[in-house]
């Protein structure tokens, strides 16, 4: 599942930077591909310039020196070229059923009529769209019928205010890098599902939690396809928050708390963490109602994931098995021995990031 959106070329690459350029924390990966295999050269974890303002990362200047020390973090090696993961301020990821045709087709039906296929009107976008593969073949006997109507088949559709864009095409450019494709944060995690956990994958029904600074990502990925995506406007920031007003503590104090000894805390964080809790609850339920199958587990990424406390407390709620998963499981890993051993900490953090390489590689 590559969904290589609004990408600038189509050519594949043997290496490539992916920078999750995150509402208040960076995260970029160096992978490799040898063979058959992805290599993680290296990884880097960054505060965003602005971080946790609604404009954070917007000014072109400071958007470059940012995506410069990032590069130099990574240690980027020959290659200039980055892919670039804009959170859904600024992108959005849907899923249509559309008849088979050109994608620069699709592009243009798209463009001119948004609201028909996308259900809002978005002037001056840049979409880009790919074709998911069904997962099986149907017999002629049993293919449903169409009513001699074109067949309908699954597509991702990606996209991003031209300006926007355009902002981040000047940055990377400033930075004297190549921005070789720019892709829908929420599109990563099941791009890194698919390379980490490939018989899970291909598997029972599975949700994948990505909880961000202001947003949440819900993925569920059932036998390889993906069935539904959905974005809550509950993150990181509104725990951290909450529990800075309960406790009347600064926000960095309410942060530490929060992942370092959540269990103290526990009276003010659960009311907390309930709001989000029913949300997932609710996407479980729709998709258990649709499908009349149950989701088998919840793998939580993200920062907030690292936290027991809250992923025992979502169990709770979901009553489903939630857990967090490594998305650089599968990538062989040339790193210091305390690298590594920090990797193992951050790994949920950088889902996005690696699933972004995936679909470069």
């Amino acid at each position: 599942m590559g969904l290589p959106l609004i990408s600038s070329q189509s050519r594949k690459r043997d290496q490539v930077v992916a920078i999750d350029l995150g509402a208040r924390v960076t995260k970029a990966v160096h992978v490799q591909r040898k063979g058959d295999k992805l290599h993680l050269a290296n990884y880097a974890v960054l505060d965003t310039p602005q971080a946790g303002e609604p404009a954070a990362g917007t000014d072109t200047g400071s958007l470059a020196d940012h995506l410069r020390e990032v590069f130099r973090a990574i240690r980027g090696g020959r290659s200039r070229q980055v892919v670039l993961a804009i959170g859904v301020q600024d992108t959005l990821f849907r899923q249509i059923e559309a008849p088979l045709m050109p994608v620069a087709d699709l592009r243009q039906m798209l463009k001119f009529n948004a609201k028909t296929y996308l259900q809002q009107d978005l002037p001056d976008y840049v979409f880009d769209c790919f074709y998911a593969p069904p997962r099986s073949l149907p017999k002629a006997a049993d293919a449903p019928k169409t009513g001699g109507g074109a067949p309908k088949n699954k597509v991702m559709v990606g996209g991003i205010k031209r300006e926007r864009l355009n902002a981040l095409q000047a940055a990377v450019r400033g930075a004297g890098l190549v921005a070789s494709q720019v892709i829908p944060s929420a599109a990563g995690p099941s791009n890194a599902f698919e390379n980490a956990e490939p018989e899970l994958f291909r598997g029972e029904a599975t949700a994948l939690v990505d909880v961000g600074f202001k947003h949440t990502t819900i993925t569920i990925v059932d036998g390889g396809d993906l069935v539904l995506n959905r974005v809550v406007g509950i993150g990181g920031d509104r725990l951290t928050q909450g529990l800075s007003e309960a406790l009347k503590v600064s926000y960095l104090e309410a942060e530490n708390i929060k992942l370092g000894m959540p269990s103290e805390v526990k009276a003010e964080l659960e009311p907390l963490i309930q709001p989000l809790g029913r949300e997932l609850r609710a996407s479980i339920d729709f998709f258990e109602h649709q499908q009349d199958k149950p989701i088998a587990q919840v793998l939580l990424s993200g920062g907030t994931a690292r936290s027991e406390f809250i992923l025992q407390s979502l169990q709770n709620e979901l009553m489903v098995q939630c857990k967090t998963w490594n998305p650089a499981k599968n990538l062989q890993v040339a790193l210091s021995e305390e690298e590594t051993g920090e990797l193992e900490r951050v790994a949920p953090q950088l889902a996005v990031a690696i699933g972004a390489s995936a679909a470069a590689l």
